[in-house]
């Protein structure tokens, strides 16, 4: 799924107009199918119940005359709700006659009665920009106070479309996206507002749109990356993944790290360790090849690791560095030796880019893809930004970032960005129950099985974004998102993977 700009969309729909459809069949396309989609989320809760539409006078308006139109027609008792004026443009203005003609009843917002099942907010579309000005306000308060379930139309009213940002706007339980996404539905904080996110597709055909723009992770792109396991395969086949993670304070960043790569298929698995937390890797952990190294008096891995270390890294496929190594002289001086050494893939996590973040210069000298995968904290102090600034400006941080510096950034968070400098892909499975210790790591792990397992890093990333979002999802489901944990991911994980075989 395209994410587009307010200019993006706006030029795919031009073209379509001037190619293919006049500007009332889009509306009207829009129209009917946003109504399938709240009849197929809401249709029994709204069942014979009071709907109201509330519309402004722009374009927007349109799909909501044609909206309450049709959901009287399926029966339901749909009001429309004038929030400012009577519309005047051509296309909105015909489906508002046809809908006052068809015997929908129409009402001021203020003189409109609140006590509603439903409440379908077509006011203002990608256009909008600032500060919602009177009625506007009050009517964005009254709908969030209302009680009622709220569907927005495109965007929630009072957000940006192309920056994410908010002053005062609707509150939507479910935003059913026109054509493709906005960036309103994947930046903060106008993504907190959109509720649900689904999108219809009303038939704008491919040429109409530019080909460099921001797309979501699907499904279909994910299990088109995984090749197909033949039945003479051996365990060599699945690829050599060496983990250098751990600390004597946080052994379970190693552990965790490690069951996410074997429960998503490597073949091997070495882990590298300072010496003082074998008993707790080994108590947990029963597949791997262990390798305890020297350990500093802060008991992570010293300096004197360091040729042990590179040499296991000829050795593997791809390699998984940061979890939970701490961060001092020593392991600044490891991270930095390996992403130098190493001749495969070097997925850094945490700690890893921590010790990075002084001497960032040295992903030019890297031999090998390196992937990155901060956290907004992170990915701030890697350019010199406060975590705010990275939030409001999250895709161009991580593709600047990726750009100048040669690496794949996956920028944690609600909807992760994945990208190269050049192709970015934003990630729409997750949840807030994710938000915990442990879940960056199971990410580490993941993208490293698939690396070594042979997937190009860049769709070795996006793959194990999506599943991990996705295993995220259905442990929320299964458990609620307050209780779930790292381990019960964990759990899910591997029968999760018969989706992508």
């Amino acid at each position: 799924m395209r994410i587009l700009t307010e200019k993006e969309i706006k030029s795919a729909e031009e073209k379509a107009i001037e190619k293919y459809f006049s500007e009332p069949e889009l509306m009207n396309r829009a129209g009917r199918k946003c109504v399938d989609k709240i009849v197929k989320f809401y249709g029994r809760e709204i069942e014979g119940k009071r709907i109201l539409v509330f519309c402004g006078n722009g374009k927007n308006a349109g799909d909501g005359f044609v909206i309450a139109k049709r959901l009287c027609q399926f029966g339901n008792q749909a009001e429309i709700v004038l929030c400012d004026k009577e519309p005047a443009l051509p296309a909105p203005k015909k489906y508002f006659d046809e809908a006052v003609e068809s015997g929908v009843k129409v009402t001021d917002f203020a003189d409109c009665d609140m006590n509603c099942a439903l409440i379908v907010d077509c006011i203002f579309g990608i256009g909008f920009h600032g500060e919602p000005k009177e009625p506007f306000s009050s009517v964005f308060n009254a709908i969030n106070e209302s009680g009622a379930i709220v569907v927005s139309v495109d965007i929630p009213s009072g957000t940006n479309a192309t920056d994410g940002s908010v002053i005062n706007a609707v509150r939507a339980d479910l935003t059913i996206a026109i054509s493709a996404y906005k960036y309103c539905h994947i930046l903060p904080p106008a993504n907190e507002y959109c509720g649900k996110i689904t999108a219809v597709n009303i038939g704008i055909p491919n040429d109409c749109y530019s080909e460099d723009c921001a797309l979501t992770i699907t499904k279909t792109y994910v299990k088109s990356s995984f090749g197909k396991r033949t039945l003479n395969s051996n365990k060599g086949d699945f690829g050599r993944q060496l983990n250098i993670c751990g600390s004597y304070k946080m052994p379970g960043a190693a552990v965790i790290c490690a069951e996410a790569a074997l429960k998503t298929g490597v073949g091997l698995l070495k882990c590298a360790f300072p010496k003082s937390i074998y008993g707790a890797l080994t108590s947990n952990l029963t597949q791997p090849v262990f390798a305890p190294l020297s350990e500093n008096e802060d008991k992570t891995l010293s300096v004197g690791a360091l040729t042990d270390l590179l040499a296991e890294v000829k050795w593997a496929d791809s390699i998984a560095v940061g979890c939970g190594i701490g961060v001092n002289d020593d392991t600044q001086l490891i991270v930095n030796q390996i992403v130098k050494e190493s001749d495969v893939p070097v997925v850094i996590d945490a700690d890893g880019i921590n010790s990075i973040s002084l001497n960032i210069d040295v992903l030019k000298d890297s031999k090998a893809p390196v992937v990155l995968t901060p956290h907004p904290g992170e990915m701030a102090r890697l350019i010199g930004k406060d975590a705010a600034f990275v939030q409001k400006n999250r895709i161009a941080c991580a593709k600047a970032f990726a750009k100048d510096f040669d690496c794949i950034v996956v920028l944690k968070g609600a909807n992760t960005v994945v990208t190269d400098g050049v192709n970015v892909l934003v990630n729409t499975t997750g949840n807030a129950g994710m938000a915990m210790g442990g879940t960056g790591d199971m990410l580490t792990g993941m993208t490293a099985s698939f690396i070594a397992q042979g997937m190009a890093p860049f769709n070795a990333a996006a793959s194990a974004v999506y599943i991990h979002g996705l295993c995220g999802d259905i442990a929320a489901r299964e458990l609620s998102q307050r209780g779930m944990t790292v381990n019960d991911m964990l759990e899910l994980l591997g029968a999760l993977m018969i989706e992508f075989e």
